[in-house]
């Protein structure tokens, strides 16, 4: 004869019985949760806490705690509630305060705040303003610069050169021609330490200068491939020799867009006499101040980053060399910038940015 507490009575209906079903089959299933959904089912089968706790290797006040859970609030009831945690140290008005002091103040002793200068000045500590900055994205130990063009035509050479870029007139060669000048042939004061494990590159930050070149350079927007020349100086009789080079590039029977950007040797008397005397190359001149709009800068950014920014040179003959062969190596296997933006996009986004710096919030 059985004795103690009698069982309550524990039955399923078949959409709880799938539900239980499928959380002890998914893999993805919290275990704790699944252990409970096993529990439920065997007591639906009639068996006591005893039998049920035996068969899955748990004790028998497990079983009647998630018996009795699951019978005053069925499903709802095998799931964990939430728990209150510690108490908020840091209140809304201490939000505030941070970030209110972040973006209308300075320190007294630099120009921008630091998580120990903030924590200091609040009375907070240093990893609570580091979590309050993540959560609000601010960062106030970077900066970036920006330019705004100011040139009156800005809106119409953007739309004749990104149209350029997603539109390409038929039977023509659109190419993008810009100077990088002044690159220094720059040669350390002591010789380099190599990487080795556990310790990063090492050169010494003072460096010898061995003279400069000036690198010009006529991107293929369709193919990636890179016509480009050195020369010493960078004036217009250097420039005319380019686009001689760029003549004998090019096939004869094709149309040449070639898009510049405002520089004085692209427009001495010189250069409009070569452009005058072949009728089949259209100039497109970039927006005073966007030097971002013209393709070749993105390779140039490439060259810097590969080949010059940390290579060691001796003479200007030995740094017109390695962009030589950076050069011959990239025409190899060429690759094209791809330009996705729309005119109205960039347009789009030009405004907001305008209307974000100027608007006073009032």
């Amino acid at each position: 004869m059985r004795t103690g507490r009698p069982l309550s009575t524990l039955y399923l209906i078949s959409e709880e019985r799938e539900t239980l079903e499928r959380w002890v089959h998914r893999r993805k299933t919290a275990q704790a949760l699944a252990q409970r959904a096993r529990i439920i089912l065997e007591c639906a089968t009639g068996k006591s806490n005893l039998v049920v706790a035996a068969a899955l290797r748990i004790t028998p006040q497990t079983v009647g705690k998630w018996r009795a859970r699951f019978i005053a609030h069925r499903l709802d009831g095998l799931l964990d509630e939430p728990r209150p945690g510690a108490p908020r140290q840091i209140m809304d008005a201490d939000v505030e305060r941070v970030i209110t002091r972040t973006l209308e103040s300075t320190p007294r002793d630099a120009t921008h705040w630091s998580t120990r200068s903030m924590a200091k000045e609040c009375g907070l500590s240093q990893s609570a303003i580091s979590r309050i900055w993540r959560a609000f994205s601010l960062q106030p130990h970077r900066t970036e610069t920006f330019k705004l063009s100011k040139d009156p035509l800005f809106i119409e050479k953007v739309r004749d050169i990104v149209g350029l870029y997603l539109n390409p007139p038929d039977r023509a060669l659109v190419l993008c021609v810009d100077e990088k000048s002044q690159i220094q042939a720059l040669d350390r004061t002591q010789p380099l330490l190599p990487m080795r494990p556990g310790q990063v590159e090492r050169r010494t930050h003072d460096y010898a200068r061995h003279g400069t070149t000036s690198l010009f350079a006529a991107l293929n927007v369709k193919t990636g491939k890179v016509i480009g020349e050195c020369h010493r100086r960078h004036r217009a009789l250097e420039f005319r020799k380019f686009l001689d080079r760029v003549e004998m590039a090019v096939p004869v029977d094709l149309e040449v867009h070639l898009i510049l950007d405002n520089y004085g040797t692209h427009k001495t008397p010189v250069i409009r006499r070569w452009f005058a005397k072949r009728p089949r190359y259209h100039l497109h001149f970039t927006p005073t101040g966007a030097s971002w709009i013209n393709l070749v800068e993105r390779w140039f950014a490439a060259l810097t980053e590969k080949q010059l920014r940390r290579g060691a040179y001796r003479s200007t003959r030995e740094l017109e060399s390695a962009i030589e062969r950076y050069l011959k190596i990239h025409n190899e296997q060429p690759k094209p910038f791809i330009w996705t933006k729309t005119a109205d996009e960039i347009l789009s986004t030009l405004a907001q940015f305008c209307k974000r710096i100027s608007d006073s919030g009032h």
